[in-house]
């Protein structure tokens, strides 16, 4: 058995990589949105204790390795803008997997269809991604 005869076709060859390539960006998007929602999870409990707090308890943000002196006010509105931030690029990411996803079922369904014609030499190509 000849190394030659255990190749993939050209073809096949491309697919594969674009298969391969499109499961690790949905890789990263994936830990990406899974970070975001992390951090919005500790922006909302921020938010909850802080709204709790009197509005003259003193407190604090975190800048690096200090605590800085702020308001309660003042911390709201930032939090709540890093909320909104956050649920944008979580909805964001969102869209881009379900794209990529949808990508990776075309990819799939075309090798098969490769696979399943090979036998009967090469399948027509078929550019979808333009």
């Amino acid at each position: 058995m000849s190394a030659g005869s255990q190749q993939l076709p050209p073809w096949l060859q491309e697919q594969v990589v674009r298969l391969q390539n499109l499961q690790q960006n949905l890789q990263s998007i994936m830990g990406q949105k899974q970070h975001l929602e992390m951090e919005q999870l500790e922006t909302e409990r921020a938010l909850e204790v802080l709204k709790k707090a009197a509005d003259a308890d003193a407190v604090f943000k975190s800048a690096g390795p200090l605590l800085i002196k702020s308001t309660k006010q003042n911390l709201i509105t930032e939090l709540e803008e890093k909320k909104e931030l956050s649920n944008t690029r979580v909805t964001v990411l969102s869209k881009q997997e379900t794209r990529i996803k949808e990508n990776l079922k075309e990819v799939e369904d075309k090798i098969k269809t490769m696979l399943q014609g090979q036998t009967g030499g090469q399948p027509q190509k078929t550019d979808t991604s333009k």
